[in-house]
This record gives C-alpha cells, sequence and structure tokens, in this order.
C-alpha cells in the first residue's frame, strides 16, 4: 500500500515548494523510512538549480516503516540513519577499501549532479504521476524516504535524532577528511580555514586525534569562538580583503615556529581558497580540499614546494557501517559533539527560512524536523 509523503521537491529553477508525494511499496532490496530529522548544508541549496525537479536532502535519520522481501539486516521499527554513497561491495574501488567512490552506486562518481537514475527504483516515488529522483539517491527532506537497504545504518543507543541526521554528511566529511584522509597524528599542527559545519567538524577530527595546535580562520567572529568549543586552540580572525588568504597564511607560518603546519583543511568552498592550504603547511606537508570545488582554478605551482601533498577527499572517506558506529560511539563517550552543533531546527514548512539562515552563516547547523 502506497504512502503519501509532503516532502521538499526543487522545481530545477532555483526555486523548491513543498507537495505530496506518493511513496510506492519498496523492492526486494529497498526500504521506506519515516523520516524524523533531515540536515541542512549548502549541497541542498544548490540542488534547487540541477535542472530538473528532484526531492531534496542528503542527510537524515529516522525509523524504518517498511522493508523489501529480500532485506534481512533491517526491521520494521529500526532507527537508522541514512547514508548517500552506498557501496556496492562488489566493485573496484569497494574491493580497495574505497566505498565512498563506488564505481557502481555512488552519485557523485558514477552519475553525477547528486543522483544516479535507476539506483533506487525511480517509479517509487511520484508527484503529479510523474516519477521524481530522489537528491543522492535518498531526498530526506520528506516525511519518507524510499532507499536501498545498503543506505541505512542501523542506530543503537539514545541519540536525538536531529544529531544522528548531521552525521550523514557534514560530520562524516569533516571528520573523515581529518582522520581517514590527512590522518592527522597526535602532537600534530592543523589549520582549518572555514569554521561552518564542515570545518567544525575537522576541527573536532583533529582534537579527537590528538592535534597539538588547532589553527582556525574565518571571517566571521562569532564561527571563530564557536571553533573554540570544537576544539581550536588558537583562532585568526581573516580580513575579508585578503582575498587568497596571504596575510593569513604569514600569521599560521609565525605559529608554527616559521615552518608552517603539518595540516591544513579548506572548508569554505570558496574557489578562489582552493590552493590557501598550500600555502599554510610545511614543507612536506599535507593539504586537503575538503570542500569540493569543482571548476578551474590557477596554483601558483612554488606551492607544492617541498614534497607537499595536495588531496582532494570525497566524503571524508566514508565507510559508512564502520565509520557511523565510530562516531555515535565516540558521541556516547562525550568525545564528539554533535546536540551543540544544532543551532536551530525547523519544520518542513519553513525550510526557506532555514536556508536563508544557512546562507546568511547564523548556523553552525539547521535541520528540518517531523512529527
Amino acid at each position: 500500500m502506497s504512502l503519501i509523503s509532503r516532502s521538499a521537491v526543487a522545481k530545477g529553477d532555483g526555486t523548491f515548494s513543498i507537495e505530496n508525494l506518493v511513496i510506492e511499496d519498496p523492492k526486494e532490496d529497498e526500504v521506506i523510512v519515516k523520516i524524523l530529522a533531515a540536515g541542512l548544508c549548502h549541497t541542498d541549496h544548490d540542488s534547487l538549480t540541477w535542472g530538473k525537479p528532484i526531492v531534496l536532502g542528503h542527510e537524515g535519520a529516522g525509523i524504518i516503516e517498511k522493508v523489501g522481501k529480500n532485506v534481512s539486516g533491517l526491521k520494521s521499527g529500526d532507527k537508522v540513519i541514512l547514508n548517500w554513497a552506498t557501496p556496492c561491495m562488489k566493485c573496484f574501488q569497494c574491493q580497495e577499501g574505497n566505498q565512498h567512490i563506488c564505481e557502481n552506486n555512488s552519485p557523485v562518481t558514477a552519475g553525477g549532479n547528486g543522483y544516479t537514475p535507476g539506483h533506487a527504483h525511480l517509479e517509487g516515488s511520484k508527484w503529479n504521476d510523474e516519477p521524481v529522483e530522489r537528491s543522492f539517491n535518498i531526498g530526506t527532506i520528506a516525511e519518507y524516504a524510499l532507499v536501498k537497504e545498503s543506505a541505512c545504518v542501523r542506530l543503537d543507543g539514545e541519540m536525538p535524532m536531529p544529531s544522528a541526521s548531521i552525521i550523514s554528511c557534514g560530520v562524516m566529511t569533516g571528520y573523515g577528511s581529518a582522520v581517514n584522509t590527512a590522518k592527522v597524528t597526535a602532537g600534530s599542527s592543523a589549520v582549518i580555514l572555514g569554521t561552518g559545519g564542515v570545518g567544525l567538524n575537522v576541527i573536532q577530527g583533529a582534537r579527537i586525534s590528538g592535534a597539538s595546535k588547532i589553527i582556525a580562520i574565518d571571517i566571521n567572529e562569532n564561527r571563530l569562538e564557536m571553533a573554540k568549543q570544537f576544539g581550536a586552540t588558537h583562532t585568526i580572525l581573516a580580513d575579508k580583503n585578503d582575498a587568497s588568504l596571504t596575510l593569513a597564511a604569514k600569521k599560521v607560518k609565525t605559529m608554527t615556529e616559521g615552518r608552517g603546519a603539518d595540516f591544513a583543511f579548506e572548508c569554505t568552498a570558496i574557489p578562489a581558497l582552493g590552493a590557501a592550504p598550500l600555502a599554510m603547511v610545511r614543507n612536506a606537508g599535507t593539504a586537503v580540499q575538503v570542500s569540493g570545488i569543482e571548476e578551474e582554478i590557477t596554483i601558483d605551482m612554488n606551492l607544492f614546494e617541498w614534497d607537499k601533498i595536495y588531496i582532494n577527499p570525497l566524503y571524508g572517506k566514508c565507510r559508512p557501517h564502520i565509520d557511523f558506529p565510530k562516531l555515535v560511539s565516540l558521541y556516547d563517550k562525550g568525545d564528539l559533539l554533535l546536540d551543540e552543533m544544532i543551532t536551530r531546527t525547523y519544520p518542513l514548512d519553513d525550510l526557506q527560512q532555514a536556508f536563508d539562515d544557512m546562507l546568511t552563516g547564523k548556523n553552525a547547523k539547521g535541520v528540518i524536523v517531523f512529527d
């Protein structure tokens, strides 16, 4: 029996509307999740202009409503965190341990633009009797999401659903970039450019890894104060006129014995700052482009001197069924701050306000909540 789901649907022209979608019964390897909370990030706003109708949202948590007949690892009533990078576990990259860039299922590396037609059965969600795709194959800003079983990670314990929902992308991307990608070491120094939701989780990953000097850089004083709460030991208030952060890089070198930090992370999504972390690290240091800048930029090759590593990871090299439980465990121990990251929650009807607050920098993280 189909369900009716109030859902946020991007129209492809920069606008969205709240619509009633028909959710069909799950196929053999699919489940329907009753969404209780959906995190909001800049990618959700970008998806408004992807050129076609699409159910918004790629961060979420909820309760299993229905399961397909071949689903064995989940049952109705299970709490789950949704994961947008669903691995097939059979392709070359999955076999190499790179589940986040699965060659068959990844909505980024396989299909591009945040959706892979056919991955979750397209006809499963209908709007005005026409199939509508789901952002990153899950579409979480909706009362119900029809997804593959592999998109769900069971949530044990008592973590609040809003906190669980933000693990799906922002927390995993930031934490994983520090821990899985850069492999920040105890006693090291790390610089984080941009202290939004992702940057704060890079800071947390560096702190949990034992970095002794964590330098946060931003143009927003309030965000820098928040960065201290999440683990920054030093802050630099950048000048808006310092377009490439050259002056900030000089301050970083002064704070790191004149040589530069061991690690630097770009978390601003500003193309002009794509090369900035290279200027922050020492010789043989590691620069990480976390925010996913996808356009041509010019880089002075002198910035690579000498032996510097520059890497552009996806999703913090997430292995969902390994990494999500780790993050939950760190939360349970009090090491990973998630409740404190949620600045405000919103009902679905206030989605536009949530977007506005995100774009003006008011929130570390905004979350859409459902009854």
